[in-house]
């Protein structure tokens, strides 16, 4: 295609849905119980007079986006709706624009408006977030396209009008060589007070045909790559990794990585943690198997001092830091050498920043990566379109805990469920109960019907599904 569609937001809709998790999900200083779903349906329009229909949709996780203690769990889910209602608002009276222009004008507007609410850049990303996929999988859609192909001929029109440090790198080549694995390693999260060995399980079992404690994961999923929370507190968390690391024990080969969740108070207390590992025999194979630490700091002293002694010894790489274009270049001005990728920050945010990390590593001796994280990411259109993401910027294993925390495709209509375990086969399967859940063989994830989709990695018919079942039962409906 030698041209880069110019296209106009014509219609919107935004719907949400309530989910309970299965267990309790400990992260940071919070325990998430309940969250609802933020859906979002686009129609655009090309110069042509060429109609499509996109759709994006995501969890609003509280306490994770702005971890305000005296915000409560309503409060920072209204926070994120509102971001949402905001960039579609913004995105609608939007000028015609190529995909990626439209995202460029809208994103300082709509990170200043947000801001004039007292939003941070998690929390405005967010919205823009939602509208930036939902409009690429329309465009993909509109051109029968894979989000692969999309990408690869740079469909959307990147530039480097957000990331002026890219300005002399060559993104053609770049989005030209992007080749997408068919599966990805499942790395699963350990939360805090997840029950390790079925002896720890205090509550009464559940019985939903879901694993209910790590050790059953691992004979169930046959996981390999795990995430382990920490407190900040290195005496205990030295305790729950011993624990942990018992039950990994089992395994022949095993990869970690350590989530912080801004829980440390400076580099030193990391260190503490580190050396403590570092003294324990018990914790030598996990001190093996580290791959890195996730964002330890919390977000508004990670940019202030410098973690060069701790990267010394173990890659350490920002997540909840990353609310603006240039948060990668803050971060590894102070040591960093990672970043994540997440579809809640930003389809474009994670493709700029693994070009970024292709120009450094090419300028240096390396060393600069980005892993895949996870949101709490619902099965259906939400996990899809970030497994995309994954799968085509070849990060090779993703953080997943919706599998655990929630019960399959929690809340959505039997027609729902049914549509998506015909188109995505793969992925999902059918535990006797009819409902969608992730499927994982040998730690892995299957992704060819993902890849193959026409649109950002969701089948036409079943993200069709799920926004009838939202049009006609949903009370949150909302036109825009």
């Amino acid at each position: 295609m030698s041209e880069t569609p110019v296209l106009k937001i014509k219609d919107a809709a935004i719907y949400e849905r309530r989910l309970a998790m299965r267990v309790p999900f400990r992260f940071g200083a919070a325990t998430v119980t309940e969250a609802t779903q933020a859906f979002l349906s686009l129609t655009i329009e090309d110069s042509k007079g060429r109609v499509a229909e996109g759709y994006a949709a995501e969890l609003m996780v509280p306490k994770w986006f702005d971890k305000n203690p005296d915000l409560g769990n309503a409060e920072n889910e209204d926070q994120l709706r509102q971001s949402l209602h905001m960039a579609v608002a913004l995105a609608r009276t939007a000028e015609p624009a190529t995909a990626f222009e439209l995202h460029a004008r809208m994103e300082l507007q709509h990170h200043n408006d947000a801001a004039k609410r007292g939003f941070n850049g998690l929390i405005a990303s967010f919205g823009l977030a939602l509208v930036d996929r939902a409009i690429l999988d329309a465009i993909c859609r509109l051109n029968d396209l894979s989000v692969t192909d999309a990408i690869r001929i740079n469909l959307p029109g990147i530039n480097a009008s957000t990331t002026p440090d890219l300005a002399a790198f060559d993104m053609r080549v770049f989005l030209e060589g992007l080749k997408p694995q068919p599966s990805l390693f499942l790395r699963h999260t350990v939360g805090y007070i997840d029950a390790l060995r079925p002896d720890d399980i205090k509550a009464p079992r559940l019985n939903d045909g879901l694993p209910e404690c790590l050790e059953e994961e691992i004979a169930t999923y046959g996981i390999r790559y795990f995430k382990l929370k920490v407190s900040g507190r290195p005496k205990e968390d030295t305790e729950r990794l011993k624990a942990i690391a018992a039950v990994l024990a089992t395994l022949p080969d095993y990869r970690v990585t350590l989530d912080g969740n801004e829980q440390f108070a400076d580099e030193d207390s990391v260190l503490d943690l580190l050396a403590r590992i570092d003294a324990e025999p018990a914790l030598a194979q996990l001190r093996r198997s580290l791959l890195f630490i996730e964002q330890p700091i919390a977000r508004h002293n990670a940019f202030n001092q410098s973690v060069s002694r701790l990267a010394a010894k173990v890659p350490v790489e920002i997540d909840e830091s990353d609310g603006t274009p240039d948060a990668f270049l803050l971060a590894k001005a102070q040591g960093y050498r990672g970043i994540s990728s997440k579809s809640c920050k930003g389809f474009y945010r994670s493709v700029l920043n693994a070009m970024r990390i292709s120009k450094w590593n090419g300028e240096n001796s390396g060393g600069y990566f980005m892993s895949a994280e996870d949101l709490t990411t619902q099965a259906g259109i939400a996990v899809q379109q970030d497994l995309a993401l994954a799968a085509l910027l070849g990060l090779g294993h993703i953080e997943r805990n919706g599998h655990h925390y929630v019960n399959g495709m929690a809340g959505a209509t039997d027609s729902e469920n049914h549509a998506w375990l015909s188109a995505h086969p793969d992925l999902y399967r059918n535990a006797g109960d009819s409902r969608a859940k992730l499927n994982a063989v040998n730690g892995q994830i299957s992704l060819a019907t993902v890849i193959a989709a026409k649109g950002l990695g969701v089948a036409a018919n079943a993200a069709k599904a799920t926004f009838s079942a939202l049009e006609t039962s949903s009370s949150d409906q909302e036109r825009t």
